[in-house]
């Protein structure tokens, strides 16, 4: 294994480890949430559910991965919530019931966050130490590289008769791989400096209201991220996407930092942030005001082409408006985004159970899309990023 700091390694083990415990670990339940919905009868209720229990343990993860007294390497951490994450991943195949599927999808929850948080502060960090800080949009890349990975073999996998289980069995395989080429790619040594301490210093005006807007993201994308494969399995003009929507989710998501993050060297961060949130409120809206296949596959690009680039612009921002060690309000902020994410499956599966459909729960989302782009207004005017 490499002992020296290769930018291109380092940045393709990012997209790796992202892939693994992000577009497989946690997105993956949306392709195969139909398959589960249809063996196993689930309502909306148990579905947002079983999402929630999810969320609630990325915001734990986020909230365990920012506290400053954390001992050990940024890499041993990442790579342990890789380890956890592929194993839960695959034993959801395994679990015979609604319980044991909450405690492995909250602990798969936990390992994810700190993937995100540990994998994004010790790859930036090590790029941005060699120079080559451009290359953090192939560490973004990850997720919606493991969510058309995933898609495309959940879609080859259900078309040759394998069930939702041994689905499940397998995207643990998959992120088992994974992990050791995240072992061989990311190597021990971080360029012989050593992490710098974390510091709760003092942060700048707007940091409130960026987090504020975060979380609104975290609740307005989630509802369509969660549901929409559902959606289109339920509305007979599109049904027959129902194999191929989900990869256009993780296409699209593929390129979109790079375009964001070029976007935001052009107008700043925030203003960037609060363009994508209106795109991908009209993606949110169109996923139900426009049931045909043009309006769904609009809806599954502009969801895929938005939320990642808003999850890097999100950690851009929480970087900027730190002082000192950025890991605390980078964590602070991951928190709240999996707030809004945990709430949003819950408010998405009672609505459509009590109306019969996910068209509320999605213009409720929509809304606050359009309320997390005002707040990142906001944050332009006081704080200037």
């Amino acid at each position: 294994m490499p002992t020296r700091d290769d930018p291109v390694r380092l940045a393709l083990g990012g997209l790796v480890a992202l892939a693994a415990a992000m577009g497989v670990g946690r997105f993956v339940y949306t392709p195969l949430l139909p398959m589960m919905a249809a063996d196993l009868g689930l309502s909306g209720s148990t579905a947002g559910l079983v999402a929630s229990a999810n969320f609630l343990g990325y915001v734990a993860g986020a909230f365990a991965a920012g506290y400053p007294g954390l001992k050990g390497s940024r890499r041993a951490w990442m790579m342990g919530a890789l380890a956890i994450s592929a194993s839960t991943t695959g034993l959801m195949g395994l679990a015979p019931s609604l319980a044991p599927w909450l405690v492995l999808r909250f602990a798969g929850g936990v390992a994810s966050a700190f993937v995100l948080v540990f994998a994004s502060t010790l790859v930036l960090d090590r790029l941005r130490r060699l120079q080559r800080p451009g290359l953090s949009t192939v560490h973004f890349a990850g997720v919606g590289t493991g969510i058309a990975v995933s898609a495309a073999f959940v879609s080859a996998g259900a078309a040759a008769g394998l069930g939702w289980r041994g689905l499940w069995m397998a995207c643990g395989v998959i992120s088992v791989l994974a992990l050791g080429a995240v072992w061989r790619l990311v190597p021990d040594a971080e360029g012989g400096v050593a992490p710098a301490a974390v510091t709760a210093g003092p942060r700048r005006p707007g940091a409130l209201a960026m987090s504020v807007a975060y979380g609104l993201f975290g609740f307005g994308y989630v509802v369509t991220a969660t549901f929409l494969v559902l959606i289109v399995r339920g509305t007979p003009a599109v049904s027959a996407l129902e194999p191929m929507i989900w990869l256009v989710v993780g296409v699209a998501a593929i390129p979109s930092v790079a375009l964001w993050t070029a976007l935001a060297r052009r107008t700043g961060l925030a203003l960037a942030f609060a363009v994508a949130c209106v795109v991908e409120a009209v993606g949110v809206g169109s996923s139900v005001l426009w049931p045909t296949a043009p309006g769904i596959v609009l809806a599954a690009a502009l969801l895929g082409g938005t939320f990642m680039g808003l999850t890097a612009l999100g950690i851009g921002a929480a970087r900027a408006l730190a002082v000192g060690d950025p890991r605390t309000l980078t964590a602070v902020m991951t928190a709240s985004f999996g707030i809004g994410q945990m709430i949003g499956p819950l408010v998405g599966g009672f609505l459509s159970d009590r109306s019969g459909s996910f068209v509320q729960a999605s213009l409720v989302a929509a809304a606050a899309l359009v309320g997390a782009a005002g707040l990142a207004l906001h944050v332009r005017r006081v704080a200037a990023i």
